[in-house]
């Protein structure tokens, strides 16, 4: 997995960009089943759906009970459609590779966390826009 900076500007058709999301999603239940072969698997799967949708990975983490992922992404995509793009590829090839998750209703809960995250912060946006002049 190549590494990218996160304060580095996307440059998209007509739009330049720093959008950077902190994503965490949890296994059903929050069991302990991403280790060894599933999470190596898991982290090809979340670099394939990266890679197709030119989603730059910043940095992941797969815990047994939890991921981790900060992903740089497009302005045209919204959080919601990233995390259904991953969890359902995820799902459908974990699943079906594990047999041992089948014993889990579904891989993931459908809920998730998510934060941006650019290269400045909230009050230095507010200060910029309130001394901006006429």
């Amino acid at each position: 997995m190549g590494s990218f900076s996160p304060d580095k500007y996307r440059h998209e058709g007509n739009a330049i960009s720093l959008i950077n999301y902190h994503f965490v999603l949890i296994p059903k239940r929050r069991k302990k089943v991403l280790i060894a072969a599933i999470a190596d698997r898991l982290q090809e799967v979340i670099c394939e759906v990266c890679n197709e949708n030119r989603w730059k990975i910043i940095a992941m983490k797969i815990m047994p009970d939890h991921v981790h992922l900060f992903l740089n992404v497009k302005p045209t995509d919204n959080p919601s459609q990233i995390m259904n793009r991953i969890k359902g590829r995820a799902s459908h090839h974990l699943r079906k590779e594990f047999p041992e998750l089948l014993k889990l209703p579904t891989l993931w809960t459908p809920s998730y966390f998510v934060s941006t995250a650019g290269n400045i912060s909230t009050k230095n946006v507010i200060e910029y826009i309130v001394h901006q002049k006429d």
